[in-house]
């Protein structure tokens, strides 16, 4: 089987000749290549070129288009300050009261630097490894990006005390990351990733009443655009993972806070599970052997639609024996595992 015919199949719930893998590599990839982690985020060809070496090097099923969080927040108008290593800083948030949320405009994709610099890379991408493998694009999901506007703390306060303020930016929002999904899988990209991480921070009430109907209208333009859809929301997603499965997504990344038999049970059979050791714990701080056990517990607990990586990226510094060890290349650990 080639990668995507592998992940699509656990996907669907076919037969496949292994556990699809794919870990999310970030900053690990730029210093895999001996560039800076700012390179990886502004310069599309470095992009490409560590994605495309982390694919090869660790024979992963899917090559990503995950960055960093701001790209759509800087083409709203964000300015941002970018280190050598980590993420970007913003100067200020966009959304200071209620009127800036008229400064909300359709995005234009083609003059937005960092908008079209993502689209690019996944052009390259697809033009290197598309036939073989699944290549993934990104957009950051309608709590995520209200948030990146407005800053966490006050997201948090408006879902509370004026909740319309999330509403009128949402109807925003969506368009916009569908249009950016569109012209990704125009590109190449068979699968979006949706990175909504700030909704694990709020209860299955206000999660169901405010976040769930823009994620489903979100996810219905990605699949009418004809691609699937996997969504990433990172941390403890104890208490709302059952209604992520009414989204419309296709695959549920879950963190390692997360028990997988849990996960499953609350879930169904139908829909793909994607993680989820501990990203720090165990597969930074601890020895390769215990990565792999790690991994082949979360092999036996996930059920059968199930695809491996750490619950999160990769973190810096990752000795590459532990990434060897639950990856289906030189230096596996678990390849009777992933055969099961």
């Amino acid at each position: 089987m080639t990668p995507k015919q592998r992940l699509y199949a656990a996907i669907e719930g076919r037969r496949r000749d292994r556990v699809p893998v794919t870990p999310i590599f970030m900053a690990w990839a730029a210093h895999y290549i001996g560039r800076t982690y700012r390179d990886f985020y502004l310069d599309g060809e470095v992009f490409a070129e560590a994605q495309l070496a982390v694919t090869r090097a660790f024979n992963v099923d899917q090559i990503s288009a995950i960055s960093d969080p701001w790209r759509e927040a800087q083409a709203y108008g964000m300015e941002f300050n970018y280190p050598e290593e980590g993420v970007g800083i913003p100067a200020r948030t966009l959304i200071e009261t209620p009127d800036d949320l008229d400064r909300l405009k359709p995005i234009d994709l083609a003059s937005a630097e960092r908008i079209k610099q993502r689209i690019d890379s996944v052009a390259a991408m697809a033009g290197q490894v598309g036939q073989t493998h699944s290549v993934l694009g990104w957009v950051e999901g309608p709590l995520a990006e209200y948030a990146d506007l407005r800053g966490v703390q006050q997201t948090m306060m408006d879902l509370i005390d004026q909740p319309e303020m999330f509403s009128r930016a949402a109807e925003v929002i969506v368009p916009n990351a569908i249009a950016f999904a569109r012209a990704q899988i125009e590109t190449g990209a068979d699968m979006i990733g949706v990175g909504d991480a700030v909704a694990s921070l709020i209860g299955p009430e206000m999660y169901v009443k405010h976040v769930l109907p823009w994620e489903r209208k979100l996810f219905a333009g990605i699949h009418a655009a004809g691609a699937t859809v996997k969504l990433h929301i990172c941390g403890n997603i104890n208490n709302i993972i059952a209604h992520m499965a009414d989204s419309g997504t296709d695959i549920i990344d879950v963190d390692w806070m997360v028990p997988l038999a849990d996960a499953r049970r609350a879930v169904g059979e139908e829909i793909t599970l994607c993680g989820n050791f501990d990203p720090t714990v165990v597969l930074l701080q601890s020895a390769a052997e215990d990565v792999a056990d790690a991994a082949r517990k979360c092999i036996a607990d996930a059920g059968d639609r199930f695809i491996l990586m750490a619950g999160c990226e990769v973190p810096p510094g990752t000795p590459e024996e532990n990434i060897r060890a639950f990856c289906p290349c030189d230096g596996c650990l678990i390849a009777d595992a992933l055969k099961r």
